[in-house]
């Protein structure tokens, strides 16, 4: 079954961008999944389309109304889960990118201006979603991030299914360094144990890298672990 991924925006052309391109878009073009872009301006008010009006309460900016929004989600509406995309949202992690691959699919709200009327985001039961702790133009940027980790998880996207386990964040560290030939570079050398063969002894110095990267860098990560020491 094709993963089928819909997105809600008002600048439709900047899909699939980055998404038609390497891993995504080999997957794309295969049909492991597909995409369908719904530009929220064909739902608006009036001979001009209006999609946004001034926030009651007062304030700067505007606000998208909650009758285009519900329009333009109701167009694609079939059971998947409506994610929307709001530097106010739960920030989005790895496992939300895992939970996401193992449904047939999800829907993308876009968010503009200032935001989107609550109404309709608690009409649709909506998850609101952050992909991190800055603010964007709008959510397009945060949907193409989302859906990239999404995708390359899918089955039959990535050559190695254990490539996939070993990246960061997928154990709740991040990833152990990387080597490759020449084995001496500009006076450095790979570490010895990558040169030993001892597989046991390899996947103990990358465990422990793993640690010790993820102690220095993120302690946030290293202290949300079930358990360490």
């Amino acid at each position: 079954m094709t993963w089928r991924a819909s997105v809600l925006t008002l600048f439709p052309d900047m899909f699939p961008g980055p998404l038609g391109q390497s891993l995504a878009g080999r997957a794309l073009e295969e049909s492991i999944w597909s995409l369908d872009v719904t530009d929220i301006r064909d739902f608006g008010t009036g001979k001009h389309r209006k999609v946004d009006d001034t926030p009651f309460g007062g304030g700067a900016g505007m606000v998208l109304r909650p009758d285009v929004v519900d329009a333009a989600i109701g167009s694609v509406a079939d059971g998947r889960a409506v994610i929307c995309l709001t530097p106010r949202g739960r920030r989005f992690v790895q496992a939300d990118a895992a939970a996401f691959a193992a449904m047939d699919g999800i829907i993308l709200l876009c968010g503009r201006y200032e935001g989107i009327d609550q109404r309709v985001i608690e009409a649709r039961s909506m998850e609101e979603l952050s992909i991190g702790d800055y603010v964007l133009s709008g959510g397009e940027l945060a949907a193409l991030v989302l859906l990239d980790s999404v995708v390359r998880l899918l089955p039959g996207v990535m050559g190695a299914a254990e490539s996939a386990e070993e990246e960061s964040f997928s154990a709740g560290l991040l990833e152990y360094p990387h080597y490759t030939r020449p084995a001496e570079w500009s006076g450095r050398t790979v570490p010895d144990v990558l040169l030993s063969g001892n597989h046991a002894a390899v996947a103990a110095w990358r465990q422990a890298e793993s640690e010790r990267i993820t102690m220095r860098r993120r302690p946030d990560l290293w202290a949300a672990r079930p358990s360490h020491s």
